[in-house]
């Protein structure tokens, strides 16, 4: 049934894996899979997600190697972005099990779901600002949600990679076990949910979350318009070909 993801639901946690290891990198078929994988599962009785990938990393974010980072990046990120707003309408409670690394939109992807469970050896790396271009995937919201907006402008103004200790000093991290045992415990957290009233849990998720999907659709049309129009310039592409070529970018504001 999916082609980039696989799904499943046991006892009421569901499990969402994303299927493209070891980096997990996405684009908009693989989103769209999680919000349909989500929405399916819901309906089969699901009362929490957990958000998991397989091989060694949760989520690269986009694959500035592959086809989409070319001419049409313009349209396939619009077109990425009208999927991932989709995840903001899952009305059960979503748990990101988070190993290895997230960087870039795969932090976005993180922080579309309720809460997260890192380990020491995960690390979150919202590097927009070393590709020389803007933050995606609803982060000018939700990061700022997360970690309170003076955090969020430290972690996207200057790129630095968070460790999982780290991030769950900062907000970022709601949860620290031992490495590997991200996935356990984000299945055994959802199973708490799983055991409460789902009708309530479903309304007080509905309550708490307020506007924020409205805010994020908002939003997402605000940062692909800034993307855009960065791409266009020097520093993106320097930032991009060092990035390649896994080399410090040296930026010339242009």
């Amino acid at each position: 049934m999916y082609t980039a993801i696989t799904a499943s639901v046991d006892d009421h946690v569901a499990v969402i894996e994303l299927n493209r290891p070891p980096a997990n990198y996405f684009d908009g078929l693989l989103i769209g899979e999680v919000a349909d994988a989500a929405q399916d599962l819901v309906a089969q009785g699901a009362r929490a997600i957990v958000v998991a990938a397989a091989g060694k990393h949760f989520c690269a974010g986009a694959n500035f190697s592959a086809g989409e980072m070319a001419g049409d990046r313009a349209d396939s990120t619009r077109a990425l972005y009208q999927e991932a707003a989709r995840l903001f309408d899952i009305p059960v409670p979503v748990i990101a099990a988070v190993q290895g690394s997230a960087v870039g939109g795969g932090v976005g992807l993180a922080c579309a779901a309720d809460f997260r469970v890192a380990a020491p050896s995960t690390r979150f790396h919202a590097n927009f600002s070393m590709l020389g271009f803007h933050q995606g995937f609803g982060l000018s919201v939700t990061l700022p949600e997360i970690v309170g907006p003076r955090q969020a402008l430290d972690l996207l103004g200057t790129g630095r990679r968070v460790t999982g200790e780290q991030a769950l000093a900062i907000g970022l991290a709601d949860r620290l076990v031992p490495d590997g045992e991200q996935r356990a415990e984000a299945v055994r957290w959802a199973g708490e949910f799983a055991a409460a009233a789902p009708l309530a849990v479903q309304s007080i998720k509905r309550t708490l979350r307020g506007s924020l999907a409205e805010r994020v659709r908002a939003v997402l049309d605000h940062e692909h318009h800034e993307q855009v129009r960065l791409w266009a310039t020097e520093d993106s592409r320097t930032g991009i070909e060092a990035n390649l070529a896994r080399q410090r970018p040296v930026f010339s504001g242009r």
